[in-house]
């Protein structure tokens, strides 16, 4: 479905945040950048861990005595997980105050999986694409043609 006038384009990834608005068409994509906010990397797994990891009493004589048993926790992958789902809370308060009907999502893989978990129900009634692309560090004519691209393929041929 092309992108409507008016809707609300978010662009997410673990660190930034875009919200841009089509000042276009459903011909001719103009983005125009609302907000934008970058995450803040100065604490990493490092700073944040206190303890080894746990391990749980394993029996045998197998090499794996000593290993640990439980996972490392990614803190820094946690932080970005938050990030996307501050993503999605700001995306509930401006459905919630009715400020867009429309919305197109660009996220990588695993930020549009988190996305997609956090939205909440007025938020999702208004989703009419969302694109599977890490686009937060390009600039806003690529992320027209990308959003042109995956559009028009979803566009009914003219017959």
């Amino acid at each position: 479905m092309p992108i409507p006038n008016n809707a609300l384009v978010l662009v997410v990834d673990g660190r930034k945040m875009l919200f841009f608005r089509n000042q276009g068409d459903e011909n001719q994509i103009d983005l125009r950048t609302e907000a934008h906010d970058e995450r803040d990397d100065a604490h990493f797994d490092r700073e944040l861990k206190r303890d080894a990891p746990g391990t749980a009493a394993a029996g045998g004589s197998g090499g794996d005595a000593h290993r640990p048993a439980m996972e490392e926790t990614d803190f820094k992958q946690q932080d970005e997980d938050n990030w996307v789902k501050e993503a999605a809370e700001e995306l509930r308060k401006r459905a919630l105050r009715n400020d867009f009907d429309h919305l197109c999502i660009v996220a990588p893989p695993k930020a549009l999986g988190v996305l997609r978990k956090a939205l909440h129900k007025e938020v999702e009634k208004r989703v009419v694409c969302s694109i599977n692309k890490e686009m937060s560090g390009r600039p806003i004519p690529d992320i027209e043609a990308l959003i042109e691209s995956e559009t028009k393929a979803d566009a009914p041929a003219d017959v």
